[in-house]
């Protein structure tokens, strides 16, 4: 079956993803039965937020490392996670960003620490560990038997965590894909195809566990869909994700960077290569990479806006460059011209993680005063103000 059949197919079957002649209007999803008590807000024209990590304070670093030395209690341990996910939420808050997240403190660099949930793999040494440290340093696993995550991925907890945080907040909640958990593992005697069959139950479990729980914005991080795991074809490695959400009501974007190891890429950065794969998905959002890249290929959100909603990064978190309000507002602006105000969303490239937490706070606030600029600039018969 072609890719478009198969979206097409799917878009018949899946709530939410009939194609729409003309873009519609921003307002706020109806909030699910089991939602409703959240009381969480209208969103503005041209909403706010962050991928998924936030930058944590200099201090968790250091008991970060004591940590694995076992110099904490579990108490400890517990109050040290509990005060860094208060401050990455804060810090969201205070930027003014309208949709917030947990901030991804309990998981490093998003899902280095999450294979430690798994039963069925065994962790490698890498084969380099002199010099700069580089992607070829990151964990790898074997596979020593049938995969599975017992006591859950943990962002179930986080969402629940970051609801209490945040009461009334427009929230939003990660999971790592079954392509990129898969990339870190060597099938060993297993085939490849049982291999990312156990992720993606896992996967599906974790997120139908948080529909339960009242989530309603649910990304699938998917840097490695750049470049598929395990010889998947891209539209094969399309539909892997897809088995994560389809059939579900939830409202699911898809996180497509290309890696942001220490500010560093991983992969070749083309969304044009892409598009076989992109085109198979069938998500609500597509959440994307454009600043880091000068807003390259920015004209092929034309096309991707027809059927899916945009979040666009317009804030470079692989450099240390602090853009100014008018920079990102001028990023807006490009966008715009592809894309419907209505189906638009702003965020950074990738998560904030990788940058010193002084620096990624002021490119937060940047995003805000960039959004707060291009709202007020008439943009397809809009009036100042949205």
């Amino acid at each position: 079956m072609k890719a478009r059949e198969l979206v097409e197919r799917t878009r018949e079957h899946v709530p939410g993803l009939r194609r729409r002649d003309k873009p519609a209007p921003l307002k706020p999803d109806p909030l699910p039965a089991t939602a409703r008590s959240d009381g969480e807000p209208a969103l503005p024209l041209l909403p706010t937020m962050g991928v998924g990590s936030v930058a944590v304070p200099g201090w968790f670093g250091l008991v970060r490392r004591q940590m694995r030395e076992g110099a904490f209690g579990p108490d400890d341990v517990e109050e040290l996670y509990a005060d860094a996910e208060a401050i990455a939420v804060s810090d969201q808050i205070e930027a003014g960003l309208d949709i917030v997240s947990d901030g991804e403190v309990r998981r490093q660099r998003f899902i280095f620490e999450m294979h430690d949930r798994f039963s069925g793999l065994e962790r490698v040494e890498a084969s380099r560990k002199l010099g700069i440290y580089g992607m070829d340093q990151v964990p790898q696993f074997t596979v020593t038997g049938s995969i599975d995550a017992p006591r859950g991925l943990g962002v179930l907890e986080d969402y629940r965590r970051l609801r209490a945080l945040a009461p009334g907040r427009a929230l939003k909640v990660s999971v790592p894909g079954p392509l990129t958990l898969a990339s870190l593992v060597h099938p060993s005697r297993r085939s490849q195809e049982s291999v990312l069959d156990d992720f993606v139950r896992v996967v599906r479990r974790e997120v139908e566990r948080l529909l339960e729980a009242g989530a309603r914005r649910i990304q699938i991080d998917e840097p490695v869909l750049a470049h598929p795991t395990h010889g998947l074809s891209p539209v094969a490695a399309g539909q892997v994700i897809n088995r994560c959400m389809e059939g579900t009501t939830g409202r699911f974007s898809v996180h497509l960077c290309f890696g942001n190891y220490g500010g560093r890429p991983a992969f070749e950065r083309s969304y044009a290569k892409l598009m076989p794969s992109i085109e198979t998905l069938i998500c609500h959002e597509l959440v994307m990479e454009f600043a880091n890249r000068e807003m390259s290929e920015i004209e092929l959100l034309a096309g991707l806006s027809s059927r899916f909603e945009i979040a666009a990064g317009v804030i470079d978190v692989k450099s240390f460059h602090l853009e100014s309000p008018e920079q990102v507002a001028r990023r807006i602006e490009q966008v715009l011209k592809h894309v419907a105000p209505g189906k638009l969303s702003l965020t950074a490239d990738c998560g904030f993680s990788a940058l010193p937490r002084a620096l990624a706070r002021a490119k937060m606030a940047a995003l805000v005063a960039g959004a707060r600029a291009a709202r007020g600039t008439p943009v397809d018969g809009e009036t100042p103000g949205g």
